[in-house]
């Protein structure tokens, strides 16, 4: 079943003036960022429609893993520096929506994918590292502009990707990443055709989706605590205690076992 839902201020589905669009599809929810014009640079109001479109997402209960991907050419040119600099310049010193859309999107229990086509710099490059899943086409770039502009960006997130030593680089640099070496430091998982990005994010998305979603939380809370320097090994056995023999898991074993065995066939 799809069903689709514009971004806030829209008045019917999938209407230009949503600025992040949302469908669900068999469990896979897809949030679209829908600022082309400015290859989706990350304007206070995308920031907001982002925010709220993962609002949506995690409370759907049907959908099970998250597909983030950007329009027109491009993931995210980074952060709407008019808007931003007019924000500095009459004193607003904490403006900084797009960093706290990055962190909502973090925050989802839901597995999330993103789809990088083109750029995926400063607040752009932060909203793919916040996602769990990154697949990129040839012609996708990262960047981490955050120093050359007097600013930290991604200096949280992207150690746990690359390493700290190639994480400095990248920040003290700002250089440009693209395709293959982002696969190859770990910033990106795999690198696939322009014309299958979208199809081959969602085909993902759609195999996660027939996994608990259940245990897909605990995945995350795992993998999540281990990649901070947490006690992973604790919550793991939290998830031990809650998952198994409940009444998801012998749902799911048993389905498999008789599958697998033939066990109650004739």
């Amino acid at each position: 079943m799809t069903s689709n839902v514009a971004g806030a201020g829209a008045a019917s589905d999938g209407e230009a003036s949503a600025l992040a669009l949302t469908s669900v599809d068999s469990g896979v929810g897809v949030l679209r960022l829908n600022r082309p014009d400015k290859r989706n640079a990350m304007s206070a109001e995308l920031a907001r429609d982002l925010h709220e479109a993962i609002e949506r997402l995690d409370a759907d209960p049907s959908v099970v893993a998250i597909v983030v991907i950007g329009s027109g050419g491009a993931f995210s040119a980074g952060a709407d520096m008019n808007e931003s600099l007019a924000a500095y310049e009459r004193g607003d010193r904490g403006f900084n929506p797009a960093a706290r859309a990055a962190a909502r999107v973090a925050a989802s229990p839901k597995p999330t994918i993103a789809a990088i086509e083109g750029p995926s710099y400063g607040a752009g490059a932060l909203l793919a590292c916040a996602c769990d899943i990154r697949l990129v086409s040839p012609n996708a770039r990262f960047r981490f502009p955050g120093a050359e502009y007097g600013l930290v960006v991604g200096a949280a997130a992207l150690p746990t990707l690359v390493g700290p030593a190639l994480a400095k680089e990248l920040l003290y640099s700002a250089r440009v990443v693209d395709a293959e070496e982002a696969v190859r430091i770990g910033l990106a998982n795999r690198v696939v055709p322009l014309d299958q990005l979208e199809a081959q994010a969602l085909a993902l998305a759609h195999a996660i989706a027939q996994a608990s979603p259940l245990a897909l939380g605990w995945i995350k809370r795992v993998v999540n605590a281990a990649a901070a320097g947490g006690d992973a090994a604790s919550v793991e056995g939290e998830a031990e205690v809650m998952l198994r023999g409940g009444a998801d898991h012998i749902e799911r074993f048993s389905a498999a076992t008789n599958r697998i065995t033939g066990r109650g066939g004739n």
